[in-house]
């Protein structure tokens, strides 16, 4: 029993005794609740799946819980009872509900969400923003009262049905319902009625266009001068989501267009968007975005750059930053169609996707930002290194890498060295041993080395397996070895004495860190080879012999 974004675990010192955690455990119970609700399992430790054999639950206490949690909470509702676990110990199940059209707190006016298996504080922007997203949480399964369930667009549903059973994703469970009970498994109808799931996805164009906002595409390129030279719009509501990522894909002539780069003795098409980035893209806009709020999906193409914008703004919890790790699902049941259909990678791999396949053709990452009503992705057309493409290809197929060990080799390729700093930046890492998951057998293969320790650290590619890859990247300063930074700070301030720090960086080279080139003059300092004037914002340094 893992905790996660539905399971939570809590010692049952957490509420018996002096000991007791209401009010931890009453943060948790909102967080729940703002989310997608979840449960907490009372009585079993974290480091454990199953409560101690021989212990017995007080039948008083999921009444006192209840009775406690009400007092503590607004707008939480709860459920709590005794279950025996197999090996016979008894524990607590305290199932907390979605609060679908409210807001929870804690009664002293704290707010909490649920983001993964972590409880986050919300502050007064994120609770504005969680009362926005509270009706898209119930649209999908919304019936349409004037929409029967046999009012049905008949070709859809056939291959809707079709995709379904020809998909690797679906068991043998699901692939042998018939067309109405997959309605029903799919939330695309209940009672007699199709929900806006169905109405979206399987519905007659009359009934799609009769949705609050059913999705419309636009695709616009631009010219140098930023003029507008072409325009595609997907507006008639006569296309589901996966029609429309197919039309977006085979009607824009752009997407085939692309360069030749050398790879050894071939040649390699690299295209200017990959079919696979292009794809995941729209899937992500469809499926993320709140189909309560107004806005169209826009798909700009520039000289150098495609933008892709998606109205409303990201889930709560998540963020420009934390995109790549962090997963919340606005349209819990619309991305579940869209994974067993093989429309999008699996939930929270598709950033890792993408950086997959842009940084294996050279290119850099995707770009999110957020703006005060839409999210826009920016993905950029050059490649910034030929090199990286023969490098990443000849070590995946040497080695078969896993996707973030092509992610990892494809950055420190692409900056020529990183540090432990910038790596955790460029990922948003935050533990203190996520930079050694994310290498994973990178350095065991001796694909790359590092010198220093912790957050001094820093990663380059090994040079042997540089030369054999006959890579030829340009030489810089990012790697120049301690003692040779050294030697370069002493002859710089030998000529330009009193130099403040941003000066000798200059001079020396900007590509050198300048983290490193403090350490090293920090180190030149202790040495009594270097000596510091002034305060720290107008400090100068000059040599001491």
């Amino acid at each position: 029993m893992k905790e996660s974004e539905y399971i939570d675990k809590k010692s049952l010192r957490t509420v018996i005794g002096s000991t007791a955690e209401w009010s931890e455990l009453a943060k948790d119970c909102v967080c729940f609740a703002n989310a997608k609700g979840g449960s907490i399992y009372i009585g079993i430790e974290d480091d454990m799946d199953v409560p101690s054999p021989d212990q017995k639950i007080d039948e008083n206490l999921p009444a006192k819980l209840r009775k406690r949690i009400a007092e503590l909470t607004i707008n939480v509702a709860t459920h709590a009872e005794i279950l025996i676990a197999k090996n016979g110990g008894q524990f607590i199940e305290l199932k907390i509900l979605q609060s679908l059209s409210t807001i929870a707190s804690t009664t002293d006016g704290r707010y909490y969400y649920r983001v993964s298996d972590k409880c986050t504080p919300l502050q007064p922007e994120d609770v504005m923003r969680l009362l926005t997203d509270k009706p898209a949480f119930v649209w999908e399964t919304k019936k349409v009262s004037n929409v029967n369930r046999t009012d049905v667009d008949a070709q859809k549903l056939q291959q809707f049905v079709e995709d379904i059973k020809a998909s690797s994703r679906v068991s043998s469970f699901v692939r042998e319902k018939t067309a109405n009970e997959l309605l029903d498994y799919y939330f695309m109808a209940e009672g007699k009625h199709l929900t806006n799931l169905g109405v979206l996805w399987i519905g007659k164009r009359t009934d799609r266009a009769k949705l609050l906002y059913a999705p419309v595409i636009q695709f616009l390129k631009y010219d140098e001068n930023a003029n507008r030279i072409n325009k595609i719009v997907w507006d008639d509501y006569s296309l589901n989501p996966k029609e429309m990522i197919e039309a977006v894909w085979s009607q824009i002539p752009d997407w085939k267009e692309g360069i030749e780069v050398s790879d050894g003795i071939f040649r390699k098409f690299v295209p200017s968007y990959e079919e696979e980035v292009i794809r995941e893209l729209i899937a992500n806009a469809l499926v993320h975005r709140p189909y309560t709020t107004r806005g169209d999906v826009f798909i700009n193409l520039y000289p150098d750059r495609l933008e892709v914008h998606n109205p409303g703004l990201l889930p709560t919890g998540v963020t420009p930053i934390n995109i790549l790790h962090k997963t919340v699902r606005r349209n819990d049941h619309l991305a579940k169609v869209f994974y067993d259909l093989k429309l999008m990678e699996r939930e929270g791999t598709g950033f890792d996707k993408m950086y997959e396949i842009l940084l294996s053709n050279g290119k850099e990452v995707p770009v999110p930002t957020e703006g005060h009503d839409r999210v826009t992705v920016t993905i950029k057309k050059r490649v910034t290194k030929n090199e990286v493409i023969t490098l990443i290809s000849r070590a995946n197929d040497e080695y078969q890498l896993r996707q973030k060990e092509i992610i990892c080799l494809g950055l420190i390729a692409q900056h020529t060295s990183l540090s432990a700093i910038e790596f955790s930046k460029i990922l948003n890492l935050q533990q203190q041993n996520a930079i050694r998951d994310w290498l994973g057998r990178l350095p065991g293969l001796g694909l790359i080395k590092s010198r220093g320790k912790t957050k001094g650290a820093e990663y380059f590619i090994n040079p042997d397996f540089l030369k054999k890859s006959n890579f030829k990247g340009k030489t810089n300063l990012r790697k120049i070895e301690d003692y040779r930074l050294k030697e370069l700070i002493i002859q710089d301030l030998g000529v330009y004495s009193a130099s403040s720090l941003s000066d000798i960086h200059e001079r020396i080279g900007r590509e050198i860190r300048a983290g490193k080139l403090r350490e090293q003059l920090n180190s030149l300092i202790s040495e009594g080879k270097v000596m510091p004037n002034g305060s720290k914002k107008f400090r100068t340094y000059t040599l001491n012999f």
